[in-house]
């Protein structure tokens, strides 16, 4: 059992990582697929399967994080704003396929679960995650307790509306203004071509003129190189980060908020400005107690705390939230 594994699935609303990852949450091997709406438990074997055969050992059990609210315990994705996923016995499904235990949980609960335990998080008995990406994910910890819900729909902290007059939120969110409409993947895309049009001489408009498409790791890239139009449109996104946590520190009064997704990669150019705004707009005492942290484990939190969940469920970790 020394070279005994589990696989850890990060399922995003473009991609999907799969990891080998062993009891000192190190990763062996890394699976990526493109997620696909018309083909996501497929998607979620594939990706397992070569995980599972670049193991070194027996694999003990396989822990899916999926961008949906789960019911707790049965791994059925109920509901989900990117994908066609309503009232799926996942876990029930992949067990079956997979012929080994499975457990499926929220995507950012399972990023909160890894941070928590083992990263930006740990020792805290309030947090939360924020898992930005193609959409806004939610971890919510309270005096040491994960936050689920009645039905485990709790931690949608990516629906918490800063703007009732604003966009229309992505996917299959009825709401206008939502933190997810104005902070993720697509949102900087959009940011950035408005300032790639206005500024045609900067970087982000030269690439734009040159047939570039305008994305939201493009214009990180381009930020973290110095053009002021996408230092600009990072830090438009950052200052709206910050309006959504404003709201979130008043309500949970939180030690620590964890930020994560592939939006982190633009480190300080985004939370700097996520953090000025929290200093001048939140209430005190809960201003001044609280820590915005990138995730330690960047855009692999979520495969790893879905990890830290199959050894769970496998017997050889305590107990989680």
């Amino acid at each position: 059992m020394a070279d005994a594994c589990v696989i850890g699935v990060d399922l995003g609303g473009t991609k999907l990582l799969a990891g080998t990852v062993d009891a000192e949450l190190r990763v062996h091997h890394r699976a990526y697929r493109l997620s696909r709406r018309d083909a996501v438990l497929e998607t979620i074997v594939d990706a397992v399967e070569e995980a599972r055969e670049a193991a070194s050992g027996e694999v003990l059990a396989v822990g899916v994080g999926v961008p949906c609210v789960v019911t707790p315990g049965a791994g059925v994705a109920m509901a989900c704003n990117h994908f066609p996923l309503v009232d799926v016995p996942l876990r029930d499904l992949l067990a079956e396929r997979l012929g080994l235990p499975v457990v499926v949980d929220n995507d950012a609960t399972a990023a909160l679960v890894a941070e928590w335990r083992y990263g930006a998080a740990r020792g805290a008995r309030n947090a939360l995650t924020l898992t930005v990406g193609t959409g806004v994910g939610g971890g919510i910890l309270v005096d040491g307790h994960i936050v689920r819900g009645v039905s485990g729909a709790a931690g949608e902290l990516g629906h918490f509306v800063i703007d009732e007059s604003g966009p229309p939120c992505p996917g299959n969110c009825p709401n206008r203004g939502c933190l997810e409409a104005f902070v993720s993947g697509p949102a900087l895309a959009i940011e950035g071509r408005a300032r790639a049009e206005a500024d045609p001489e900067s970087g982000l408009g030269r690439a734009f003129a040159g047939g570039r498409e305008i994305t939201g790791p493009l214009v990180t890239e381009l930020a973290h190189d110095g053009d002021e139009a996408a230092r600009g449109a990072v830090a438009a996104l950052g200052r709206h980060l910050g309006i959504g946590i404003v709201g979130l520190v008043n309500v949970f009064n939180p030690e620590v908020v964890v930020v994560g997704g592939g939006l982190v990669a633009a480190g300080d150019l985004l939370l700097a400005p996520a953090r000025e705004v929290v200093a001048a707009r939140a209430l005190v005492p809960a201003r001044d107690q609280v820590r915005i942290v990138p995730a330690r484990f960047g855009d692999e939190s979520g495969m790893l705390g879905a990890a830290a969940l199959a050894f769970e469920v496998a017997g050889n970790l305590e107990s989680i939230g």
